[in-house]
């Protein structure tokens, strides 16, 4: 009987201690992380080896040390420490960031098939975690399957349609894969999300050079509009999925008006919007007709956003980068407008369209 009651004793002592040791692992990792965010590795992967010393299967601090070592750019290491941590706690919520930043590192590594194998094992158990497919799709991106990669990006966005990250990914291979429209609402929509940042500068321009690259002024009096035909049927006859052939046509027609003596001298941001408020038009016109993942999931958006009037007030914000005064005025003297506006995006039910 005293040898059960001093057992329980020591069990109840030893949980103690451990609990203790926990709770200082944590705070040491909190530690780390401040200095992994100011850009002091090594003194933040010291900060993880002391709590690891005090508990040393501690997920939090294996978690954090190898996105502190992913960012030295050693990744064998970081692959180690991430597979610590996966068989040591299978199936904690923790470790879907640990999926990420173990396929980041197959990636750094150039071994492809590992880094996409990271990731699916990764996606089969948290497959509501956005970064996963985001991250997958990078991995593809950099490895040409833009065929791919545009899938996980589609993902990610529709996981967390607040990352302007899934949205920059997919307006650029959109870009690249010369789909005129779609790309113009993912340069869109990351504007809307991200309208402030150098990336909302670069994308700005990108997205100014894709709305009028059909046009081409050949001399004072006349203008060239480049087309290309496209077929936006099947051999069936029945419409293509994806197929935005008809708003890419009335694009081009009106992005010509800018040159005209009625459009000559208005402000960019002003012919933007005149452009913009024809493919929200167009969209609507032939939404019923048409179908695909750009159709369900970017139309009904910018659709509602005109029918309700706030094209205006997303170009000004589109156009924050813009280093015009004309723009800067207008931000500042229409702060309710702007509000009204992330009011209504904010509580825009992506899921539901």
């Amino acid at each position: 009987m005293k040898n059960a009651a001093l057992l329980f004793i020591l069990s109840i002592f030893c949980n103690s201690i451990w609990g203790q040791n926990q709770e200082k692992a944590e705070i040491l990792v909190d530690e780390g992380i401040a200095y992994h965010d100011k850009g002091d590795y090594e003194a933040a992967i010291r900060k993880y080896d002391q709590a690891l010393e005090l508990d040393k299967d501690n997920l939090l601090a294996l978690a954090e040390k190898a996105m502190t070592l992913l960012s030295l750019q050693k990744y064998e290491e970081t692959i180690e420490y991430c597979q610590t941590a996966i068989d040591k706690h299978p199936g904690e919520k923790n470790l879907q960031n640990v999926y990420v930043t173990c396929g980041t590192a197959y990636d750094g590594l150039q071994k492809t098939e590992k880094s996409i194998e990271m990731y699916d094992k990764g996606i089969k158990l948290f497959p509501n975690y956005y970064q996963l497919p985001f991250n997958k799709g990078i991995t593809l991106f950099n490895a040409h399957n833009y065929e791919e990669a545009v899938i996980c990006f589609q993902k990610s966005a529709t996981l967390n349609s607040q990352h302007a990250s899934s949205q920059n990914a997919l307006a650029r291979i959109l870009t690249i894969q010369n789909k005129r429209i779609p790309a113009i609402l993912a340069f869109s929509r990351f504007l809307i999300i991200e309208p402030q940042t150098n990336r909302a500068k670069e994308n700005l321009g990108l997205l100014l050079n894709i709305i009028k690259a059909n046009i081409e002024q050949t001399d004072e009096n006349s203008i060239t509009i480049n087309r290309v035909l496209l077929v936006d049927t099947t051999t069936e006859g029945k419409v293509k999925e994806n197929s935005f052939v008809s708003t890419d046509l009335i694009l081009s027609f009106d992005a010509a008006l800018d040159y005209g003596q009625e459009n000559k001298h208005k402000t960019e941001v002003e012919k933007f919007i005149r452009k913009f408020e024809t493919i929200c038009a167009s969209l609507k016109e032939t939404q019923g007709k048409n179908y695909g993942f750009y159709w369900d999931y970017y139309v009904p958006y910018f659709v509602e956003m005109n029918d309700k009037n706030f094209v205006e007030t997303f170009a000004y914000i589109a156009f924050a980068t813009a280093d015009n005064p004309e723009v800067n005025q207008w931000l500042n003297a229409h702060d309710k407008e702007i509000e009204d506006f992330y009011g209504w995006s904010g509580n825009y039910s992506w899921t539901t369209k």
